[in-house]
C-alpha cells in the first residue's frame, strides 16, 4: 500500500509539472493570438506594404491634409514646349478657294500658323575607325607608328555611349542582362552579350571609386546621417545592404553580415559630429554619435498593433503624444529651437510621466517595447531639438529600396563572392547622389565612362 501511495504521489507531481508547463505555453499562445488576430501589416509592423494585398487599409498612420486630389494652386505644370528652332520643316499652302474654288497656288501667304511633332528617328551604330599610319623618318630610317587613344585596345569594341547606356539600364533601370541585350538588339542594331554587359558593369564599378570614396568621406561631415539595411540573395545565400544617407549624399555597401562590424569598417569612429537617425536595431544604436533619433513611424507601426490588438490604453496615450510631437515639429520655427517652447517642454514631460507606468501587468510585446523607450529616452524626442533632423528613417528606407526593386525584377545577384552586389552598391550610390543634386544621371554616368571625376558635396 505504501509503495502504492508513493507511485502515486510522484504521478501526481509530475502532472502538476506538466500542467504548469502547459498553462505557461498556453498564456503565451493567448498572448501571441492578442497581437496576430488583427494580421500584421505595414501599419502595424516592419512588414513590407506589398504583403499588404488583400488587407484591410482602412487605418492610416498618415493624416489626411484637408487638399484635394491632383495639383495644388500654385504648382508649376510642365508640358511639351514648342521648338524656336525646328530640325525639320514641312510647309503646307491651301491649293484652291474653298470658297469659289480659285488657284491660289500664286498666291502670296499673309501668314501661318504652326504644330509640331516630337519623334525618335531610328538608331544606327556609328562605326569610327581609328588608323595608325606608320612613317619612316628620312634621316635614321627608323619607322614611327601613330599612337591609338588610350581606351582603343582592341581590333573592335564598343565605344563609351554603349558601356554608359548598360549601366544606366542595369543600375538604374534595374534590367536584366538578357532584356538589355534583346533591347540593344531591337533598337540599336548591336548585338551584345551577357558577358559584354558584365564586364561593361564591373569597369564602370573601377571608375566609380573615386566618387565613391567621396561620398563616404562627405556623409562623415553631415550633420544629420540616416542608415538602414535590408536582406537580399546572392548566389542563393543570405546577403546585406546598408546605406547611409543625408538630403544630398547615398552611400551603400553589400555584405554578407548585418551587424555592426560592417558599420565599423566603414566608419570606425562612427558620427560624432551628426545626429544619427535609425530603426531600434541593436548594432545601429551602438554607434557613436553626436546624438540619436529613432525613427518615430517605426515605434507608432507598433503602437497601432498595441492599440488595435490589445485595446491599451497606454498605448493609445503614448501614440498620441507621438503624432502631437511630429505635428509640433513641422510647425516649429528656427527661433524655436534656441528657445524651447512651453509646448516642446509639455511633451518631454508628458513622455516621462507614461514611462513611470507600472508595466508588470502588460503583453509582454508591450513591456519589451517600455523597457526599449526607457533604455533610449534621450533618442526618442531629439527632432525637436535641432531643426535639420527628421522624426523618422523613411529616407534611408527610400534609398535602399531600389535593393528590393532591383531584385524583384532582375532576380538574385548571381556573382562570385558577392562582386556583383558589391558594383551595384558603388554604381548606385553615385547614381542616387547625382540624383540627389539634381543633375543629369546619364550626363554623370557619360562623364565617368570617360574617366573625368565628378564631385559631390554637401
Amino acid at each position: 500500500m505504501e509503495e502504492t501511495v508513493t507511485i502515486l504521489r510522484s504521478q501526481y507531481e509530475q502532472m502538476q509539472t506538466e500542467i504548469a508547463e502547459l498553462k505557461d505555453v498556453n498564456k503565451r499562445l493567448e498572448d501571441e493570438i492578442a497581437l496576430l488576430k488583427g494580421g500584421k501589416d505595414s501599419r502595424t509592423s516592419s512588414t513590407a506594404p506589398s504583403h499588404d494585398i488583400g488587407r484591410s487599409n482602412r487605418y492610416s498612420l498618415r493624416k489626411p491634409g484637408g487638399k484635394k486630389p491632383g495639383g495644388q494652386p500654385g504648382h508649376k505644370g510642365a508640358c511639351l514646349s514648342l521648338s524656336d528652332s525646328p530640325d525639320k520643316i514641312v510647309e503646307h499652302y491651301p491649293p484652291l478657294c474653298s470658297h469659289c474654288g480659285a488657284d491660289l497656288q500664286p498666291v502670296e501667304s499673309v501668314s501661318f500658323t504652326r504644330r509640331q511633332e516630337v519623334d525618335i528617328p531610328p538608331v544606327i551604330p556609328i562605326y569610327t575607325e581609328h588608323r595608325s599610319f606608320i612613317k619612316i623618318c628620312p634621316s635614321c630610317q627608323t619607322g614611327n607608328r601613330g599612337a591609338f587613344p588610350a581606351h582603343i585596345q582592341s581590333p573592335i569594341q564598343y565605344g563609351v555611349s554603349v558601356e554608359t547606356m548598360v549601366v544606366y539600364l542595369s543600375v538604374f533601370q534595374s534590367i536584366p542582362y538578357k532584356r538589355i541585350c534583346k533591347l540593344f538588339k531591337d533598337f540599336f542594331r548591336l548585338s551584345l552579350s551577357a558577358g559584354s554587359v558584365d564586364t561593361f558593369l564591373n569597369k564602370f564599378a573601377e571608375k566609380s571609386l573615386a566618387a565613391y570614396e567621396c561620398i563616404r568621406k562627405q556623409i562623415l561631415k553631415s550633420k544629420v546621417v540616416g542608415s538602414d539595411e535590408t536582406g537580399c540573395k546572392v548566389n542563393g545565400k543570405k546577403h546585406w545592404f546598408h546605406v547611409w544617407q543625408t538630403n544630398l549624399l547615398t552611400f551603400i555597401v553589400s555584405h554578407i553580415n548585418r551587424g555592426h562590424a560592417v558599420i565599423e569598417k566603414y566608419f570606425p569612429d562612427g558620427f560624432v559630429e551628426s545626429v544619427y537617425v535609425s530603426d531600434c536595431w541593436a548594432s545601429q544604436l551602438k554607434v557613436p554619435a553626436l546624438a540619436h533619433q529613432l525613427c518615430m513611424a517605426h515605434l507608432l507601426r507598433e503602437l497601432t498593433n498595441f492599440v488595435e490588438n490589445l485595446k491599451s490604453e497606454w498605448s493609445i496615450q503614448m501614440k498620441k503624444l507621438f503624432l502631437q510631437a511630429i505635428e509640433l515639429k513641422n510647425k516649429m520655427t528656427l527661433n524655436d529651437y534656441r528657445n524651447p517652447t512651453e509646448e516642446v517642454a509639455q511633451v518631454n514631460e508628458t513622455l516621462d510621466e507614461l514611462l513611470k507606468v507600472d508595466y508588470t501587468g502588460f503583453h509582454s510585446r508591450e513591456q519589451a517595447f517600455v523597457k526599449r523607450l526607457i533604455k533610449h529616452r534621450n533618442s526618442i524626442f531629439t527632432f525637436l531639438e535641432y531643426p535639420d533632423v527628421p522624426p523618422d528613417n523613411n529616407a534611408s528606407e527610400r534609398a535602399i529600396r531600389n535593393v528590393k526593386v532591383k531584385t524583384k525584377v532582375s532576380g538574385q545577384f548571381r556573382n562570385k563572392d558577392g562582386k556583383g552586389a558589391d558594383r551595384y552598391a558603388k554604381i548606385r550610390s553615385v547614381i542616387d547622389t547625382t540624383n540627389k543634386n539634381g543633375q543629369d544621371i546619364y550626363s554623370a554616368l557619360f562623364a565617368l565612362a570617360n574617366g573625368q571625376i565628378i564631385g559631390v558635396s554637401e
